[in-house]
């Protein structure tokens, strides 16, 4: 199928490429409807463009092999993880080739005394993590979905413990990737720091695909804690909530896990996830340590959470309850999506200085309920990262122009916060128009600049960041 808006170089050079890749490829090259289809973004309510062929690299030298390929012919290329990402970053504008990278999900290298692995991109981070437990070690980055260890790369994610171990900029020691040219580039050694040159790897992590393939990762790791305690405190109200996760953090408590839902969120997950948590806002908090220290953690959080009015604090101290209480956080997206039928799950993500935290929330509470729309709320707030997921009905076109409007208010909201417009989805094709806003034309100019120095053919995910 032809998308009017291809490139006219592309178009005729189209069936070439695809007799080359089929060549390389065999049966691990896919031209049908149904599967290209699974391979545009279906997560987001911007319309799925699916890529004209998609293949399953098993090495680097696959994916050199394609790119070369598709560099020759000028023919698109977008990386595929597992397409958890809700800013249309796997969608393929122009079509092109998808590479799927599931295959590419082996551990390569096991430097346990150092804490570091290496992984290919396609392994997913519960799969890593399964692997990790008899070690002793863990990756901390969870963002909910069991998304691909590149595609968490790629988007720069973060998550729920992002307040104890950072996001994957943190995480992420050095990567190997793979040039629009079909060179490979090493961005970086294992050391812990270095001194030398650019950070290529930071480069990369964030990059969402637009300046090569990742197909190496190596992942700082940390030891599995003594002792993780669990809980859930109900509030008030939702400034209650931030303000608490607010005095927490400046009091110096390391908590691992901060999470705030509103009170219409706490009524979807008790009918999705068989809960009977109070219809109020609440935090869910998790707490890593020895001991000791964790039971003081938690005392120290009980005290700021009670002088402004929140509590009781219920534990959850056996694993299996607190695997529960995670997994229901893990799954609003899902709880939301049967909440009210038939509706898209529009999800905003904006991230503010913790200082401002509670005002940015606040405000956009009264911004819900001034626009009418069904939109419960969540957030990292130990990080100042929320989310309002808004449930729209597509053929009412009246409430998908509110939520527009809604979408863009909350984003300008941050940014005159001095915040961002995503903490942690990224841009995608949704919110290419905040880039000057957020940055400044001269820093888009100088992305733009780097984008065309390494893709000067603009084949690397079209039509994303820039």
């Amino acid at each position: 199928m032809v998308d009017p808006c291809r490139q006219p170089a592309i178009d005729s050079s189209l069936a070439a490429a695809q007799a080359e890749l089929s060549g390389l490829f065999g049966d691990r090259l896919c031209l049908s409807q149904a599967v290209r289809e699974q391979h545009a973004n279906t997560t987001t309510w911007m319309a799925a463009t699916p890529p004209d062929v998609v293949a399953f690299p098993r090495s680097t030298d696959d994916v050199q092999q394609a790119v070369r390929i598709c560099a020759r012919h000028r023919v698109p290329i977008i990386a595929f993880g597992t397409g958890t990402s809700f800013e249309g970053h796997v969608n393929a504008p122009f079509g092109g080739l998808c590479l799927d990278l599931r295959e590419m999900n082996r551990v390569i290298e096991v430097h346990a005394a150092d804490f570091d692995y290496v992984v290919e991109p396609g392994i997913t981070r519960k799969q890593l993590n399964d692997m990790l437990r008899d070690q002793g070690l863990f990756f901390p980055v969870d963002p909910g979905a069991d998304a691909s260890l590149g595609g968490m790369a790629s988007t720069r994610a973060s998550g729920t413990t992002a307040v104890r171990y950072g996001t994957m900029k943190d995480n992420v020691l050095a990567l190997k990737a793979v040039l629009p040219s079909g060179e490979l580039v090493v961005t970086s050694r294992r050391a812990r720091k270095s001194s030398a040159g650019y950070d290529l790897t930071r480069l990369f992590v964030g990059a969402e695909g637009t300046l090569g393939v990742i197909t190496e990762l190596t992942l700082k790791l940390h030891g599995i804690p003594e002792a993780i305690s669990a809980g859930v405190c109900p509030f008030p109200s939702i400034e209650a909530c931030c303000e608490t996760a607010i005095a927490a953090i400046q009091s110096g408590i390391p908590m691992a896990r901060v999470e705030l839902l509103d009170e219409m969120q706490v009524r979807v997950c008790n009918a999705y996830s068989k809960l009977c948590m109070p219809e109020r806002p609440h935090l869910f908090l998790e707490f890593h340590g020895s001991e000791a220290s964790v039971a003081e953690q938690a005392e120290r959080f009980g005290a700021i959470a009670g002088d402004l009015g929140g509590g009781p604090f219920e534990w959850a101290p056996r694993p299996e309850d607190r695997a529960r209480l995670w997994q229901a956080r893990h799954d609003v997206f899902w709880a939301l999506r049967s909440y009210r039928a038939g509706a898209k799950v529009v999800v905003s993500d904006v991230c503010v200085p913790i200082s401002r935290l509670a005002e940015c929330v606040r405000e956009t509470k009264r911004d819900i309920e001034r626009s009418g729309l069904i939109a419960p709320m969540v957030g990292h707030v130990g990080d100042g990262n929320f989310h309002a997921s808004v449930l729209v009905m597509m053929e009412n076109l009246d409430e998908v122009a509110r939520t527009k409007a809604f979408l863009d208010r909350i984003a300008e909201r941050s940014l005159a916060m001095d915040g961002t417009c995503t903490g942690e989805h990224g841009i995608g094709e949704g919110k290419k128009h905040f880039m000057v806003a957020e940055h400044g034309r001269d820093a888009v100019d100088l992305m733009v600049a780097i984008k065309r120095a390494i893709d000067p053919d603009m084949i690397m995910n079209p039509g994303k960041i820039v």
